[in-house]
């Protein structure tokens, strides 16, 4: 394979760099016209245990505001593939066959990872979540309304799929480490007490403060550092 110049990285990077943006600009178009159709797929968890429910619009923006964000978000999951390909397109020449045969998975898994992290939370974690929040704020002794502001509860919802997103690379981030000689399987399970105290206290951190969330948050990140041991290299 031809070797190129300093300069000719620097320009199959810009064109890459411009490829991607690119896509996330044509992404963010096509995402505008179906931000509606997403705020319908997010709120609909919510409105399936509260059926007379309604969100609030406290100004006059929200409704842009939101569009703009909805799309935003679309053009970001549109992109993340495209610009994980072009990574390793630019990578890959320069890598050896068993490096090659090593990242490709990776970059395959993360995406994959994320989705089920975020599927996790929408059809699993977000009913009985919800559910929780509407019997305690509707139980209460005294006369009350319960308006949700929609920005406020779509913030919430996104934040969520993205910490499950993020919490459902642990296998990933653990066999990583384990590939590259720092996390050999020996102190993986010699540490597993002191990774079920520390994915406890994350979950309670990066979850509401209700005992549903926390749990159904630790099981399954408890559960993935069990099955990454597995797929772990033995010393």
């Amino acid at each position: 394979m031809k070797k190129m110049t300093l300069l000719q990285h620097f320009s199959e990077m810009r064109r890459r760099v411009l490829w991607v943006v690119l896509i996330f600009l044509l992404a963010f178009v096509g995402g505008w016209y179906v931000a509606p159709a997403v705020q319908v797929l997010l709120t609909r968890p919510l409105l399936d245990v509260w059926a007379d429910g309604v969100l609030l619009y406290s100004g006059v923006t929200d409704g842009l505001m939101i569009r703009f964000s909805l799309a935003a978000l679309v053009a970001i999951v549109v992109v993340i593939p495209a610009a994980l390909w072009h990574v390793w397109a630019f990578v890959a020449p320069g890598l050896r066959d068993t490096e090659r045969r090593f990242i490709w998975p990776v970059l395959v898994a993360s995406p994959v990872l994320f989705i089920l992290g975020a599927a996790f939370a929408f059809y699993f974690l977000f009913p009985m979540t919800f559910k929780f929040f509407l019997e305690l704020n509707q139980g209460l002794d005294v006369p009350n309304v319960l308006l949700p502001v929609a920005r406020d509860y779509l913030t919430f919802a996104i934040g969520m799929l993205k910490v499950f997103g993020v919490a459902f690379q642990l296998p990933l981030l653990m066999v990583l480490l384990n590939r590259i000689g720092v996390l050999h399987k020996t102190q993986a399970i010699k540490m597993r007490r002191y990774a079920i105290v520390a994915i406890v206290v994350v979950a309670a951190v990066l979850t509401p403060p209700d005992i549903v969330s926390q749990v159904l948050l630790a099981i399954p990140m408890w559960l993935l550092f069990e099955i990454s041991i597995l797929f772990m290299r033995r010393d």
